[in-house]
């Protein structure tokens, strides 16, 4: 009987997979669902099974379930061949994402034979200073935006002292354009387990929470059936696969504030409190949920952590470049023509991923700007397509990787009207705690309407004066990265589009204000 494989994923479900899969059911169909395997441009990605392989269909809807089962799409354009052999996914390197879109999501015998758990299974082994001493050696840092270094975070959780303490996964994916978090959830949801397991083998942790962003439905199910599956089979609960270990594990639904991507605001939404920015120190090492040593990092963190384990910190500190260590799953959107996941080794270029992997704008118009690491990020222009993605490179050119969302515009962007959404979305997501980010935004909205507005090259350049105040005030007295970083999209358009604020044109060096 023929197996077809049909995607779970919510991006696959949006465009009708549900559908796919009931009607394939009912021709007497073996349907089985896996995550997306992330070429969005194609879901539904409909999979045969053959001898070659699992040969992918693009785009199938219900009215053409009786032509793929009579192979009378095979030679049409939906028909993509063996899907593994696709030269966009054949030129990735994925590691963390190298089940998601293979298997489905809650089999655990499948993620098992695929590699999964050996990491585990090699930590309980180890102590818990070799554990770290992996991933310190590693060079893994944290993908949630800040790029700490992860073993040294958990060293300082493993260190301290404590009746009880904790792992926490920041789940609360709010940067747009990013969607790497839910993919990985709904397509692999046991690595992160894994992950979760490994770091509270590491720190002495007995309990963890995920906190998880209510706007994903689909990957708070996937996730808490995968964490029953893994207590009835004794990966979680009072004895880690046997070890004596105990650790306890459990999902955690957020009440949709983007703040709450920032660790100490996630802490206090954990503890049943309103999400605001604490005051550091103490940081959340010493004194994080409940006043005790908590691990706090995002799920493409913790989901890079078993393959760090299985294979060794120096397998995975061989890839990547500089301080940048391993991969990164980076996240194409916007106006793009292939949008989707690509994982690859840090410093790929900027170029490489919208023009090679992206295929340039879905509008055919050129490419004006590109977002990376959020809407705090910098704009940058096709001119700095040059820049590789690495964390200190990004951070010299005045941007930063964040969360690895890429988020392309074309030519008909305004510049101007960019720069006054970052501050308006300060505005409307600022947790309200400190008068740099509370204020600040608000002042900044008022500037840029009123730069937007001038007919005056004069009162022009007094307000891009004030501006430029505002925002070092925001950069500088900020608690956190919310107010910190509102004004890097508003400088970096500004530098590299002043025309769409009525300036002259950049030079080849750029201009400031």
């Amino acid at each position: 009987m023929t197996t077809v494989w049909v995607p779970c994923d919510a991006a696959s479900l949006s465009v009708g997979a549900d559908e796919v899969a009931d009607r394939l059911t009912a021709a007497g169909v073996t349907v089985r669902r896996n995550g997306s395997r992330g070429m969005l441009w194609l879901e539904p990605l409909v999979e045969v099974e053959t001898p070659r392989g699992r040969v992918g269909y693009a785009g199938v809807s219900p009215a053409d379930v009786p032509a793929l089962l009579a192979g009378a799409l095979a030679p049409t354009e939906q028909c993509v061949g063996v899907v593994d052999e696709h030269p966009w996914l054949a030129a990735q390197h994925r590691v963390s994402f190298a089940r998601v879109g293979v298997i489905e999501p809650t089999d655990l015998a499948a993620y098992r034979e695929l590699g999964g758990l050996r990491g585990l299974e090699r930590a309980l082994n180890l102590s818990p200073e070799q554990v770290v001493a992996e991933v310190t050696a590693s060079g893994l840092r944290g993908r949630g935006g800040a790029g700490f270094p992860a073993g040294i975070k958990w060293e300082t959780v493993r260190t301290a002292s404590a009746d009880v303490k904790f792992v926490c996964c920041n789940a609360d994916e709010g940067d747009s354009g990013t969607f790497a978090d839910r993919m990985l959830i709904e397509g692999d949801p046991f690595t992160l387990v894994e992950g979760m397991a490994i770091s509270a083998v590491a720190v002495g942790a007995t309990e963890g929470y995920v906190y998880l962003r209510s706007e994903y439905p689909h990957a708070v199910r996937t996730l808490r059936r995968a964490i029953d599956i893994a207590y009835a089979h004794g990966v979680l609960g009072e004895s880690v696969l046997g070890s004596g270990r105990r650790f306890d594990l459990d999902v955690r639904v957020g009440a949709g504030a983007y703040i709450c991507g920032e660790e100490t605001s996630m802490l206090e939404s954990l503890e049943g409190r309103r999400g605001e920015v604490r005051a550091k120190p103490p940081i959340p090492a010493l004194e994080g949920l409940f006043g005790r040593p908590t691990v706090v990092n995002n799920v493409l963190t913790l989901a890079s952590v078993p393959m760090i384990l299985a294979d060794g910190g120096e397998a995975y500190a061989a890839l990547g470049t500089g301080r940048s260590r391993g991969t990164q799953v980076f996240q194409l959107a916007g106006n793009v023509a292939r949008g989707g996941i690509v994982e690859a080794d840090f410093g790929i270029s900027l170029g490489e991923l919208v023009e090679g992997f992206g295929g340039g704008t879905a509008s055919g118009r050129p490419v004006k700007a590109v977002q990376v690491g959020g809407p705090l990020g910098a704009y940058l222009p096709p001119e700095r397509f040059d820049l590789p993605l690495d964390y200190e490179a990004f951070t010299d050119a005045g941007a930063m990787v964040g969360h690895g969302g890429v988020v392309v515009w074309d030519d008909t962007m305004d510049a101007a009207r960019m720069a006054r959404f970052a501050m308006e979305f300060c505005v409307k997501e600022s947790c309200g705690k400190c008068t740099p980010c509370r204020i600040g935004s608000t002042r900044g909205v008022e500037v840029l309407d009123r730069i937007r507005a001038a007919q005056d090259d004069g009162v022009r350049r007094t307000q891009l004066v004030l501006l430029e105040d505002l925002c070092t005030t925001m950069t500088k007295g900020s608690l956190c990265a919310m107010g910190g970083l509102t004004p890097m999209p508003v400088r970096s358009a500004l530098e590299h589009f002043p025309e769409d604020f009525g300036l002259p044109a950049p030079t080849t060096e750029g201009v400031r204000p």
